[in-house]
């Protein structure tokens, strides 16, 4: 029903959503939470990374990894609050909650100290700035579930293809070996062995090891057989120019990155990024050039991809704007100990990163329940047709 009332297609090879527009969303995310240590905010933030992942994450196991990303924020917030609580915290504070035994140090450790009191406001603080970072984590986590790395990999241009292919390798590691772990712990449990404990676990590393090496060699063959690494000859001069060109515009990507998340980098930040990526592009374009690849069913850049990576950047933007026209609200002091507002202007622009939810090809793991009566099951739809939202490789130079 939903489908039908919001428009959004379900997603099949022509209508799957492009991987980089999920990654231009989360990265919005993320920038707006790199501006603000507000926990009402934040909170908000993860809340709509998690609804548009619970909407739109397919069945895939790298979709699987949102809750991987949950536990490392919350394990961010908790090792950044045990640093504050024996370590000390920059913040002074009147609220004292216990006082540990000070370890005295030398005096070229002026300015660090170990024990001691421990604040109120020293804690609130670090609370604030640990939930900072874990919703960062948490954004990118967001694009890991909802990206397929295949689809991403696919996208990349050819002067990338080599370390797209490291990187989707890299990324797509974990997620298998996680399902081998989990298919020979069900092996076990039917069998009636233990499956948790240390011996367990020994017993099942040998067969997720094995599995692996198979993996590497089927990879290795695919890659062979698909004529990776092979590349076309081009004259030195467009080599260094692309060099230059990509080492140069990657740099000025990082200042201008650097300069929009700073608080204080913005006047410069934008500028330099733009030059950087128009300078990038261009090495990447020219970079192509060697590559001798051609691209089968190309993924398309379409009106939902605008939209979706478009409520990202808004989000970055509207927080950016709140952050230089009323920095006190998304900035609660930790001293004195005061209780967060949430902001109405903030709040509303972070509730635009919700368009995805909307707008985003459902995934055929939501299409097979709203299966209209008398067509074919969600789940026969599957089988018959694997979604590329769910990694299924199209192009002939994947390796997987």
């Amino acid at each position: 029903m939903s489908a039908r009332v919001l428009g959004a297609p379900r997603a099949t090879r022509s209508t799957a959503l492009h991987a980089g527009a999920w990654w231009l969303w989360a990265l919005g995310l993320a920038t707006a939470a790199s501006r603000t240590t507000n926990p009402l905010l934040l909170g908000l933030l993860i809340g709509v990374a998690g609804y548009v992942v619970a909407a739109r994450r397919t069945d895939a196991p790298w979709a699987r990894s949102y809750g991987a990303f949950l536990k490392l924020g919350l394990l961010v917030i908790g090792i950044r609050l045990v640093f504050a609580f024996f370590l000390g915290s920059p913040v002074p504070g009147t609220h004292t909650l216990v006082t540990l035994p000070e370890v005295p140090l030398p005096e070229w450790a002026r300015g660090v100290r170990i024990g001691g009191r421990v604040t109120a406001e020293g804690m609130l603080f670090a609370f604030y700035d640990g939930l900072k970072l874990g919703t960062l984590l948490i954004c990118v986590g967001a694009a890991n579930a909802l990206a397929s790395p295949a689809r991403l990999l696919k996208s990349l241009p050819g002067a990338l293809y080599e370390a797209g292919v490291a990187v989707v390798v890299a990324m797509t590691f974990a997620p298998h070996l996680v399902a081998d772990v989990q298919r020979l712990r069900a092996a076990r449990r039917l069998r009636g062995r233990p499956d948790r404990g240390v011996k367990a676990l020994l017993q099942v590393g040998l067969p997720v090891l094995e599995g692996a090496l198979e993996r590497s060699v089927s990879l290795a063959a695919a890659m062979d057989a698909r004529g990776y690494g092979r590349t076309a000859q081009v004259p030195p001069a467009v080599r260094h120019t692309t060099t230059a060109l990509t080492l140069g515009g990657l740099l000025g990507v990082c200042a201008g990155t650097y300069g929009l998340l700073a608080d204080t980098g913005a006047a410069y930040g934008l500028p330099v990024l733009l030059a950087g990526l128009a300078a990038a592009l261009a090495g990447l374009w020219l970079g192509g050039r060697r590559s001798v690849r051609s691209r089968y069913r190309p993924d398309r850049w379409g009106v939902r991809a605008w939209l979706v990576s478009g409520s990202g950047i808004a989000v970055a933007a509207l927080m950016i704007w709140a952050n230089s026209s009323d920095p006190a609200t998304l900035h609660p002091p930790a001293v004195p100990l005061t209780a967060p507002v949430l902001p109405l202007w903030p709040a509303a622009g972070v509730l635009v990163g919700l368009l995805p939810a909307f707008v985003a090809p459902l995934p055929q793991r939501a299409a097979g329940v709203e299966a209209e009566p008398g067509t074919e099951s969600g789940a026969g739809r599957v089988r018959a047709e694997k979604s590329p939202a769910q990694g299924a490789p199209h192009t002939k130079e994947s390796p997987q």
